[in-house]
């Protein structure tokens, strides 16, 4: 519960067709399971107390006094667990038959949501039986007590207000308007769908659709848990295929036809981040009911999949997939770039690194599109006081590979009257001496770009923006940045996957070790011929600053998630002294060098995270990072 988590499940019961008293046992059984494993919200099949398929045994006085008795039994069985279940029974009410979700919690029942659309089609006949959903809420007398019922009831957490639960029946979901859309916008942000859905050959595969495309459309958890073995099979089969779903993704899915229980957490601070940045989630006031109940704030243990690389895609299909459309975004970004101001060249700086690479694989590419010569791709190596052979020598090579026109202009001589003219001791390697060196590159740029009737184009990457390791109106300057929202560890299978698919072996070869080589600005002298500045030694590495970055920009968290989160991807990879160590250093940094982010040159957007001053990231560049830092400092003093 801490942090927004909230672990879930969905269950499915084998239970014994019209047998209430036998199907009473085993979902408190099941129930006893669950909240033993952590889960806090629990949420079981329709109709489970007496099972779906009772069909015709509905009309039973009988059957339907003793699913009420039932319904009270397992409410008094949650008195001292800490939870909230979502149980499904048939409920008469006022002379018409129900077919309603029973949430339960503390030894009460809280409320009932009746089912909104009944099937009466194919194999169902739902209306043969039941009544659809009342509109306007109704009390119903359950024992001594009064039990509010209709479609417009959210269950909200006292202890976690954040936490809103809508509930919705099975058929309710394959609907043209699901009732979920309605819960969603008046503040539910999870949604349980108590479900009793046979299956027929494929029919899993639309169900994972529509759960995960509900969970993304309504910027919500769902939890579904529908009927399996147990249920009759006179006509159909039943497989207990439970899912969790959250913004679109599955986080959980159970094996079919094993009424197997299925556990994972719902991230309610994420979902609500979600909600307040898309302007759009209008949210409404349509007269619903909201019914507390509580549970204790306390450590949830995470089993969902944290991955160590939000930027890139886990399955090779879609890195590929990704890495192509990537490619083609920027390409496009810089041939309207190059048409609207009729550009016969492009200049770029080639150093033999990983984004200068990608900068002209990408210009290479637009040129392409566009028909041009690559011989009016001025692509220009400035070896200064740091460069090695090896990045030196690649340079050369990819520039050559790529019938670029190929240009050397040392920088050394340029530099040291430049450090005599300011009163710069060559030997003092200070910030002086290695901006310097950018500076110049850049002037040396801009200025083959006049003569050459072009433009310079930029090869820094997001996450050097995020950071601000760029020297100011040094590399942090172009005249169209096409790297600008590319994390650096996406820019590496940007350049692995043009290596695989170039179909060239010569420019295989330079593109693996260009890819092998350490990341640096080589702004300092090298060490027996070897780069001695390592990027990843100073400001820490990039896989990490890209988790971070993502987890504070995309999804708005705050320091202390971030680290939970990252211990949890990184386990075994960097130790929680090195983990809270850099995020300190992302933070402070980040927060100090917005002002270079603040006069970005123009670049594409290619994901759902950038830095542009004119697209996704409008912060002050005096913004304080105290509130981020104390937190970060109170982390520190949990580990001593």
């Amino acid at each position: 519960m801490k942090q927004g988590f909230v672990k879930v499940a969905a269950v499915t019961p084998k239970i014994v067709v019209a047998d209430t008293k036998e199907n009473t046992a085993l979902i408190c059984a099941e129930i006893k399971k669950a909240e033993k494993e952590g889960a806090k919200i629990i949420v079981l099949p329709e109709l489970c107390i007496t099972g779906y398929t009772c069909s015709d045994l509905f009309l039973q006085e009988k059957m339907l006094r003793e699913a009420r008795q039932s319904l009270l039994e397992i409410a008094a069985f949650t008195f001292a667990l800490d939870c909230i279940v979502f149980v499904g029974l048939p409920l008469e009410y006022n002379g018409k038959l129900y077919n309603v979700a029973a949430a339960v919690s503390n030894g009460k029942v809280l409320g009932f949501v009746p089912k909104t659309y009944l099937p009466n089609y194919n194999e169902f006949y739902e209306a043969r039986h039941f009544t659809r959903g009342m509109e306007e809420m109704v009390q119903v007398s359950l024992g001594e007590e009064v039990v509010p019922m209709g479609k417009k009831l959210l269950f909200t957490c006292q202890t976690m207000p954040e936490l809103k639960i809508g509930v919705e029946l099975c058929e309710d979901l394959w609907t043209p308007e699901p009732p979920s859309i309605r819960h969603a916008l008046n503040g539910a942000n999870v949604i349980v769908n108590l479900s009793a859905s046979d299956e027929t050959t494929g029919k899993d595969i639309y169900r994972e659709e529509l759960v995960g495309g509900q969970s993304a459309r309504l910027l919500c958890g769902y939890i579904y848990a529908s009927a399996g073995d147990g249920e009759s099979t006179q006509d159909v089969v039943y497989s207990a295929h439970n899912i969790i779903a959250e913004n679109g993704r599955i986080l959980k899915k159970a094996k079919r036809f094993a009424n197997e229980t299925v556990y994972s957490e719902i991230d309610v601070l994420r979902l609500n981040a979600e909600r307040r940045r898309m302007t759009t989630f209008e949210t409404r006031m349509d007269g619903y009911t909201e019914i507390p109940f509580a549970l204790k704030i306390e450590e949830t243990e995470l089993t969902r999949y944290i991955d160590p690389m939000p930027f890139v895609p886990g399955s090779k299909t879609d890195r590929e997939r990704r890495c192509d459309e990537i490619l083609s975004i920027q390409a496009m970004g810089l041939k309207k770039r190059l048409e609207h101001t009729h550009c016969k060249s492009a200049v770029i700086g080639i150093s033999g690194g990983l984004d200068s690479t990608l900068a002209l694989l990408v210009t290479v590419r637009a040129f392409d599109l566009l028909g041009m010569d690559h011989k009016n791709i001025k692509a220009v190596t400035m070896p200064g006081f740091g460069t090695t052979d090896r990045t030196y020598d690649n340079a050369v090579s990819l520039i050559k590979c790529l019938n670029a026109d190929f240009m050397e202009v040392s920088i050394r001589d340029a530099v040291n009257i430049h450090f005599r003219d300011i009163g710069q001791d060559p030997k003092v390697h200070d910030v002086t001496y290695e901006n310097g060196q950018a500076r110049e590159r850049t002037q040396i740029l801009m200025d083959i770009a006049n003569k050459t009737g072009g433009m310079v184009i930029g090869t820094g990457d997001l996450s050097e923006l995020a950071l601000g390791w760029a020297t100011y109106n040094g590399d942090h300057m172009s005249m169209y940045a096409v790297n600008a929202s590319v994390p650096k560890t996406l820019v590496r299978h940007l350049v692995r996957y043009y290596a695989d698919t170039c179909g060239d072996e010569a420019l295989e070869a330079v593109l693996l070790d260009v890819l092998d080589t350490p990341v640096s600005p080589e702004l300092l002298p090298p060490e027996d011929g070897k780069i001695s500045q390592k990027t990843e030694d100073l400001v820490g590495p990039y896989e990490l600053h890209d988790f971070y970055l993502y987890h504070m920009l995309r999804l708005g968290y705050a320091p202390a998630k971030i680290y939970r989160l990252a211990k949890v991807a990184f386990v075994g990879t960097y130790d929680d002294e090195t983990i809270l160590k850099w995020l300190k250093t992302f933070y402070r940094r980040f927060f100090a060098q917005q002002f270079k982010r603040s006069c970005l040159p123009d670049g594409p957007k290619v994901g759902s995270v950038a830095v542009s001053p004119r697209g996704d990231l409008r912060m002050p560049s005096d913004a304080s990072a105290r509130i981020w830092m104390e937190e970060l400092e109170a982390l520190n003093t949990e580990r001593r």
